[in-house]
């Protein structure tokens, strides 16, 4: 939900539900996104993010609600899509093209694209309006998607995987040059990638989804005010530590790790070392299928 009601959420997801055939995909999920945010939608592969996204963009029929700026987006896409991008990973390029020939297309495709604004963007680069694009390099791909992305005025920008198969040093690039020159109040980015750890310092948001359902959705700022990482190492610590039932146990490198849920730091940090878990350990923690055994899940 958002924080403030007089702002009015970029999308709004009530009951959302999707099924093929007989077997559900979304389980009746319900969330707010409100303007000016850096949501990362994360969950393993067939959990639903795909699906949820294809809802949001208008690509697939649902039932429950949905509204993003305010429209159905199944029933009035095309409006909608003057003010949503949504970008997949650099491998969706056409690879057929030329620079300037996807530029073309992409005018023709989405009325807030800026042929003059993304060749801006290239400028300084070694990439040329003539070249092919199955003939750049992965960096030369990465600075060319990026062009793309940034040349696009879209109240709402989704990216797909968008740096899959590019290597770590043009991933951070890509997603430093994002948050420096694109984002604004006024734009709202979704990001889905399995690089959890790179894209953590620019999220204001999370949502994690598992098996159609949401079991996490929370600002960045109030995950440290919920979960607490313990590392304990003597046999006595560990067992108080876990007669406050953590969520999550685990050992590393001969350390046992735990990750609890609403307990008070200041009551694990005679035990160990006390600290927020990363968003990739808080995936790991959270995204375990509920068990009859608490132990198999150590």
């Amino acid at each position: 939900m958002t924080d403030n009601p007089m702002i009015e959420p970029i999308v709004t997801a009530r009951g959302l539900r999707k099924s093929f055939g007989r077997k559900p995909i979304l389980h009746g999920l319900d969330f707010d996104i409100p303007p000016g945010r850096i949501y990362g939608l994360i969950g393993h592969n067939g959990a639903g993010k795909t699906t949820t996204l294809n809802a949001m963009l208008g690509l697939t029929s649902y039932e429950g609600t949905i509204r993003v700026l305010g429209e159905d987006p199944f029933a009035h896409r095309p409006r909608l899509m003057e003010h949503v991008a949504f970008i997949s990973d650099v491998a969706s390029l056409p690879r057929f093209l030329k620079v300037r020939e996807l530029f073309a297309l992409l005018t023709d495709i989405h009325p807030r694209f800026s042929p003059a604004k993304a060749q801006s963007f290239l400028e300084g680069t070694d990439l040329r309006p003539d070249m092919k694009i199955k003939t750049l390099s992965k960096g030369m791909l990465a600075q060319l998607h990026l062009a793309v992305v940034m040349a696009i005025d879209a109240r709402l920008l989704v990216l797909d995987e968008p740096t899959l198969g590019l290597d770590i040093t043009y991933r951070k690039r890509f997603y430093r040059r994002l948050l420096e020159d694109y984002m604004t109040e006024q734009r709202t980015l979704i990001i889905t990638t399995h690089q959890v750890d790179e894209i953590e310092f620019m999220l204001s948001d999370v949502m994690f989804i598992r098996d159609g359902a949401l079991i996490l959705h929370m600002p960045m700022e109030a995950v440290g005010q919920t979960y607490c990482q313990l590392v304990a190492n003597e046999p006595d610590q560990q067992a108080q530590a876990r007669a406050l039932g953590p969520v999550y146990e685990e050992t590393r490198f001969g350390q046992t790790v735990m990750i609890f849920d609403g307990v008070d730091a200041t009551r694990l940090e005679p035990l160990g070392r006390v600290s927020t878990p990363t968003i990739s350990d808080l995936f790991v923690a959270l995204m375990q299928r509920p068990t009859a055994n608490p132990e198999t899940a150590r």
